[in-house]
């Protein structure tokens, strides 16, 4: 082994503030004791660029480079290395980096892993090796703590991509560029490498393939092989197969079958075969792992070789175990080995009926890049009839399946137009799909054409939708208007939903003139085009699959809500309501949802949006999952249940990041703001109101941005900061350019109007209570007529305040709701006890409570119960005992509790609950902090403490119960 040290340099990085943080805590603790981390990640994906920012950022002693001998063996011995890193942390800690230690021999590595076992913390060596994921970690490197790279999310890969270009690449070109690297941050920049200043000002089209071969054997660390000509093979099998796959894996009897068919090439050479030889039965047929030498295979045919170190064998599955390599295997086989492949697999899936992946590989087995239109054409022919029975239904393939079909068509496809036409539809499903990264440069590639308006215009529909669902909703609105115009003539039903998806991006934006114009009557339909239909070809009716007069009736409804029309928005929207109940296309019964939430039927809401979470799910529609759930949360945060809002948000924004959809993750974080708000959690308020607006901000989301400000001043005023509460409302609330989202603005004033009196901003209370009462009497929102009396009560003197508590809690029972109820009893036990009426306050104040913690609102509750101490009352779960200490807790904590007292993991805990393990190790700390405990061992004795009193007092209640069932039957 040899070792020199660090000449340190700048280093810059992006999106990897999780790993870093990983590598500051180990660099922070050698001062005081050693310790040693794996870093592991596909080849470019930085690992190099980690542990020399690691190296910078260490300033406590000296780094020590570690690599093996010129010749690749070890020559230290491990009691060698031991003395020189001891002898070197004797006068000052060290950090030791060894990079790419899966490159070392089998020699050095033992001696690398036996000196690491026996370094201990006293020794202040701090060690960090790394290694490519590409391949299985060698066993001397097994045990380690790992801290895993993986793929830049889109923030990081943009804000890389623009330091390496200085952020003069085209949209388009960067759209593509993004897409192609698959955040990979090497490939990234080897990619803006190839592109001349003309290409990456878009003045010039692109090189096709974007990432050839060789820039990702440069990324990959040169083109993998196999010991032999079958090893070879079945790589690049692996590889092809993967070409029509949605995940990572194949079957791995396809594979095998595939083999077998493959005939040999012409002459001598390395990738020769004896022939195919007899077809051998089903069966995958490959070792789990590589092994010492070659294995029978079952059945006849060759003899079995070791898997190639970078597949994985699990099940019936193979994959590989990067997919850069898997990417750099095809790309760098010859094009006539790659074709007889593609070839291969087509005559299994055909032989299989599996048409459409048959298909695509027959058309990959293709020589050359000219057109091919009667193999576009049948490829066409058969997604398009799949996207109609998937628009019934059923799911015969998956939208990325029929995405690469489409896009696959249309490179095959001399006809300009009919080509954009087929990228479009392409286009479309990858949206369906939740990958708008690869719809966009999808869209791209079918504007370059000049094609007609009916072409273009669905085009504009997928791209207005893509910006819609992430990116600014100001260009979503301008691309839907565009297509709304070029598919008048030809596509009415498309052009209307195109329309209304036009007012959705005005409603996000809160641009309330724009939404009324885009509402605006429709002009009379021409008769449908009998060659395309109502919804256009296949690469349509995604963006445009709801009925003609749910598009209609959602359109005259919703125009006349915003005008204030109240009486004539009922019927339309109740129609779109009435048809969700008995529709099973997603997006119709989010219209549906989203219909009912104008009207202020809640539980509709909560109806529409389960059955449509339900059909998205059922189709494989990743992107229309977490709108659902978006639904879902609203509807349940209308109703006041905000957990169960929290537990739809939570998966909401899981999806929406997954799927590549920003705008709905920050309508998400805005949930889960608001719902935060209520509980004990100031930090998590914080975090996700930074991240709504974050996004809001950038991309025009007004709604979002309401939301957010409105559960921060919540917080505020939840935790008894009415001055910060008011002036962060009055901003949202009060007449002024400033003001907040026109539909969502309103529903704040009861939280202002409480926070401006406290302040001694009446006045300012007053301004609003008139817009107030007209948005009660609107009938739209059932908690407002409730809340409007509750802020008259606030604001009106001592004789006419206990009538309006009154009044307004009486509302409260109409309308249900425990949190709200629970706040006006809030209010009114505070006056009461202001006015020396202990009893009666003592009553409304115990309600109170009791209302809090059933709905969780644990700061809320908190205020109840200084209240309730403030009369001299013992308020509930105050007590000693295990049970009333319990009582301390959210349910999400409690949850937590019990969990960990059966001996959970913060992992398992977190993969029971659906949560981050941040997000339980916060409530943990909580959970400690609140029962005054200091383990586990300690937290799971009160936990069991308290079911055990439970259940005597459950034994209490049957013997109570049966003696009054006794005490009934003798009377």
């Amino acid at each position: 082994m040899t070792g020199e040290t660090t000449v340190r340099t700048a280093v810059r990085i992006h999106g990897r503030s999780t790993q870093r943080k990983a590598l500051r805590a180990l660099l922070d603790a050698l001062p005081h004791h050693g310790g040693h981390l794996l870093v592991a990640g596909e080849p470019g994906l930085g690992r190099t660029t980690l542990l020399r920012w690691a190296a910078r950022s260490f300033r406590a002693g000296p780094v020590l480079h570690l690599g093996p001998g010129p010749d690749g063996g070890a020559h230290v011995t491990v009691e060698q290395l031991l003395d020189t890193l001891r002898a070197a942390s004797a006068a000052a800690p060290v950090l030791v980096c060894a990079d790419d230690a899966h490159l070392w021999d089998a020699p050095a590595r033992t001696a690398l892993g036996r000196a690491v076992r026996r370094l201990s913390t006293a020794d202040r060596v701090g060690l960090l090796l790394s290694v490519a994921s590409d391949r299985a970690v060698a066993p001397e490197f097994a045990r380690l703590p790992v801290v895993h790279l993986d793929p830049l999310a889109p923030s990081g890969a943009a804000a890389l991509l623009d330091d390496a270009t200085d952020g003069v690449a085209a949209p388009a070109v960067r759209e593509q560029l993004l897409a192609e690297a698959e955040g990979n941050p090497a490939l990234l920049v080897a990619l803006v490498r190839r592109l001349s200043p003309a290409e990456l000002r878009g003045h010039r089209p692109l090189p096709r393939p974007l990432a050839d071969a060789a820039a990702l054997a440069e990324v990959a660390g040169g083109a993998p092989s196999g010991p032999s000509a079958h090893a070879r093979d079945l790589l690049l099998t692996v590889a092809a197969a993967g070409q029509t796959e949605d995940g990572t894996d194949v079957d791995a009897g396809l594979v095998h079958d595939a083999l077998r068919h493959l005939r040999p090439e012409p002459g001598p050479g390395p990738h020769a075969e004896s022939g195919p030889g007899p077809r051998a039965e089903p069966g995958p047929g490959f070792p789990a792992e590589p092994g010492p030498g070659p294995r029978a295979e079952p059945g006849p045919g060759p003899r079995a070789e070791p898997l190639p170190e970078h597949l994985v064998l699990a099940g019936d599955r193979l994959r590989f175990r990067s997919p850069l390599v898997r990417r750099t295997v095809h790309a760098t086989a010859t094009p006539e080995r790659r074709r007889a492949v593609h070839r291969a697999l087509a005559d299994v899936l055909e032989t299989g009926g599996h048409r459409l992946t048959g298909l695509l590989h027959r058309s990959w087995s293709l020589g050359g890049p000219e057109p091919a239109p009667a193999s576009a054409d049948r490829l066409a022919a058969v997604a398009d009839r799949l996207a109609a029975v998937a628009a019934d239904g059923v799911v015969p393939a998956s939208h990325r399946l029929r995405a690469t079909a489409y896009a696959r068509s249309a490179e095959l496809t001399a006809d300009g137009a009919r080509r954009a036409e087929r990228y479009t539809a392409a286009a479309e499903q990858a949206l369906l799909a939740g990958r708008p990264d690869r719809a966009r440069p999808l869209l791209a590639t079918a504007r370059d054409s000049a094609v007609p308006a009916a072409v273009r215009g669905r085009a504009e529909l997928v791209r207005g939708v893509t910006e819609l669902r992430d990116g600014p909703v100001g260009d979503a609105h301008q691309s839907l208007l565009l297509a709304a115009s070029l598919l008048a003539a030809d596509a009415p039903a498309d052009a209307a939903a195109a329309a209304l998806a036009a007012a959705d991006a005005a409603w996000a934006a809160g641009d309330l003139p724009a939404c009324l114009a885009t509402l605006a009557p429709e002009p009379p339909h021409r008769p449908e085009n009998p060659a395309t239909g109502s919804h256009g070809p296949a690469g349509a009716r995604g963006a445009a699959a709801h009925p003609a007069a749910v598009v209609h009736d959602h359109r005259v409804g919703m125009r006349a809500l915003l005008e204030g029309r109240l009486d004539r928005a009922g019927a339309p929207l109740g129609q779109v309501v009435e048809r969700g109940r008995t529709e099973d296309r997603p997006q119709t019964l989010l219209r549906s949802a989203a219909a009912a939430l104008l009207l202020g039927d809640v539980d509709a809401a909560r109806s529409g949006g389960a059955r449509a979470l339900a059909a998205a799910r059922q189709l494989g529609s990743d992107t229309l999952v977490p709108q659902a759930l978006e639904y879902l949360a609203y509807a349940e945060l209308r109703a006041g249940r905000h957990p169960q809002a929290r537990t739809h948000a939570e998966e909401g924004l899981r999806t929406a990041l997954r799927t590549g959809q920003r705008n709905t993750a920050a309508h998400h974080r805005a949930v889960l703001a608001l719902a935060a708000s209520i509980e004990e959690e100031p930090d998590v308020v914080a975090r996700h109101v930074t991240a709504a607006l974050d996004t809001a901000r950038r991309h025009g989301l007004a709604q979002a941005a309401t939301l957010a400000q409105w559960a921060a001043a919540r917080a505020d005023l939840g935790r008894g900061r009415p001055f910060d509460a008011a002036d962060r409302l009055g901003l949202l609330v009060l007449p002024g350019p400033a003001r907040g989202h026109f539909a969502v603005w309103r529903l704040a004033v009861p939280c202002f109007v409480e926070a401006a009196v406290l302040a001694g901003r009446q006045e300012d209370a007053r301004a609003v209570l008139t817009d107030f009462a007209d948005w009660a009497a609107f009938g739209a929102d059932p908690q407002a007529a409730a809340q409007l009396a509750c802020c008259h009560a606030l604001l009106a003197p001592g004789e006419h305040a206990d009538a309006l508590y009154r009044r307004a809690l009486d509302r409260h029972d109409e309308a249900g709701g425990d949190f709200e109820r629970a706040r006006t009893a809030l209010l009114y036990g505070k006056w009461l006890r202001r006015r020396r009426r202990p009893r009666e306050a003592r009553g409304r104040l115990g309600t109170a409570l009791a209302g809090f913690e059933r709905c969780g609102a644990g700061v809320w509750a908190a205020q109840a119960r200084d209240e309730l101490r403030a009369l001299g009352a013992a308020p509930q779960g105050t007590g000693t005992g295990a049970p009333a200490r319990l009582g301390l807790l959210t349910p999400q904590q409690l949850r937590i509790a019990r969990h960990v007292a059966e001996g959970a993991t913060n992992r398992e805990v977190a993969l029971a609950l659906g949560v981050s393990t941040r997000t339980v190790d916060y409530h943990l700390r909580k959970v400690f902090a609140a029962l005054g405990v200091r383990s586990r061992l300690e937290l799971a004795r009160m936990v069991g403490e308290a079911e055990q009193a439970h259940e005597v007092q459950g034994a209490r209640e049957t013997r109570r119960v049966g003696l009054y069932e006794e005490i009934g039957a003798e009377h």
